[in-house]
């Protein structure tokens, strides 16, 4: 069985980097992240792989409701 690699710093919903200070390592210089101050919906949270979920940040532009999530 293949376990799966979660990077803290990859969006699960689409692999690209997802900005997240806390992941990086860089929330202690730099103040809070940008996804402190953001509401993420139950939908788009159930759209997260169960093994990523509490482990890697949604990304701003999957986490902005105005342009549609996709997986690249």
């Amino acid at each position: 069985m293949t376990q799966l690699i979660i990077d803290p710093c990859l969006c699960p919903l689409c692999g690209q980097p997802n900005a997240c200070a806390m992941a990086s390592g860089e929330a202690a210089s730099a103040g809070p992240c940008w996804c402190t101050r953001v509401h993420f919906g139950a939908d788009l949270l159930a759209q997260v792989p169960e093994a990523a979920r509490n482990r890697s940040c949604i990304c701003q532009r999957c986490a902005n409701p105005t342009e549609p999530v996709t997986r690249d």
